[in-house]
């Protein structure tokens, strides 16, 4: 296993970070976790050279956090840099902050924790962080030796938004989603080449973006990784292009069947800075373009289009209609639809106004009708 440099704990962290936001479900069909293969799967990663688990209070209808507790049982706890998140989008009063942390601590059987993060910065949140004094708070608990590093995860829309939460606060270091297809999303690469001129460690997260870059393969994409003779796997080929970026301090995997933690631990024990060729740079930057190519419509999340008259999240409905053509129709995509979907495509009323103020002059209604029928069918059936 590849291991960087945490300056500010001085630990040799591993370049493949066990994220537990993807763990194993039973087969019952109950959407519950499998409490042993999760656990069969953090240990063996440890065993082989991880060193970072990271969790969230809201990963598994909130009890993510106690199976990464009874894994790391054992004496594992010992071995790693345990991370988990503060869900602030979530809170209504600073004064739900003291009871949710201590519950934290509780669920994962520990009496610190290494890597504290404050969970999906994004839009009205980076308000909340700042009127509930949410870093007093946090250095607080640092000085009673509760949690070790303080950093935040974003999911803003815009890198001049990262810069301005990276700039608010001393962070120990951040979390990011980068890949190679979402290079202009979110914070971007402007943003992690800002974290980085800071000196901001990274952790870098969706490297295979859910698995959309890997669970289906559209015939386009599948051509070019067919004419190269390395035998990597679409999933080697995003992770070694993730560790040849300097400043990350590790990799989050979100990996759900032992075979992917095998190959991912394969993976980042030989891919590092650098060892990616420039013709191979090329090809997935070619990848890249196939994949832009596949998206029918080519919204930049302006938000010219909001509000919409029904409430509408338009800029999110049309990603979720888009990752259909470039990724392939998955669970994955329809989980995530159902998560985040409060009034659905099928509400739109037709009546144009998002259409008269689109700079990009997408055709919006004809989208929300084809995002109602891929993704509302169990509406419809009742």
């Amino acid at each position: 296993m590849k291991y960087r440099k945490f300056e500010a704990g001085n630990i040799d962290v591993s370049l493949l970070g066990f994220g537990a936001m993807r763990l194993p479900v039973m087969e019952d069909g109950s959407g519950a976790v499998d409490g042993d293969e999760a656990t069969r799967m953090i240990r063996y990663a440890i065993d082989h050279g991880v060193n970072y688990v990271d969790t969230a209070y809201v990963y598994h209808g909130m009890k993510g956090e106690n199976i990464v507790g009874m894994a790391l049982a054992d004496g594992y706890r010992e071995k790693v840099l345990l991370a988990t998140k503060m869900p602030i989008w979530t809170f209504d009063s600073p004064d739900q902050m003291e009871p949710l942390f201590e519950e934290q601590f509780i669920k994962l059987n520990t009496d610190v924790i290494d890597m504290y993060l404050v969970h999906n910065i994004a839009g009205d949140t980076f308000g909340k962080v700042k009127d509930f004094k949410v870093w007093d708070f946090l250095a607080k608990k640092r000085e009673e030796g509760k949690i070790r590093f303080i950093g935040f995860s974003f999911h803003g829309e815009t890198p001049a938004e990262f810069k301005e939460v990276l700039d608010e606060y001393p962070w120990d270091f951040c979390q990011l989603q980068i890949n190679y297809i979402d290079k202009d999303i979110q914070a971007g690469v402007e943003g992690y080449e800002y974290a980085v001129s800071k000196g901001v460690p990274i952790i870098l997260m969706e490297p295979l973006k859910g698995g959309k870059l890997t669970d289906i393969m559209p015939p386009p994409i599948q051509k070019y990784w067919d004419s190269l003779e390395s035998g990597r796997s679409p999933a080697e080929w995003a992770l070694r292009w993730a560790a040849n970026l300097p400043g990350i301090l590790t990799i989050l995997s979100g990996m759900s069947t032992m075979e992917q933690v095998i190959e991912n631990i394969k993976v980042l024990s030989d891919a590092d800075i650098g060892s990616l060729s420039e013709s191979e740079l090329e090809i997935i930057d070619q990848v890249s373009e196939e994949y832009r190519k596949l998206i029918p419509y080519q919204c930049t999340a302006c938000k010219y289009c909001l509000p919409c008259t029904v409430e509408i999240d338009i800029p999110m409905i049309l990603d979720c209609r888009n990752s259909c053509d470039a990724y392939g129709k998955t669970p994955k995509i329809q989980e995530f639809y159902d998560m985040w979907t409060v009034h659905g495509p099928s509400e739109c009323t037709a009546c144009g106004k998002c259409e008269a103020v689109c700079p990009q002059h997408l055709e919006i209604i004809q989208a929300m009708k084809e995002a109602a029928e891929l993704f509302e069918w169990k509406n419809q059936a009742g």
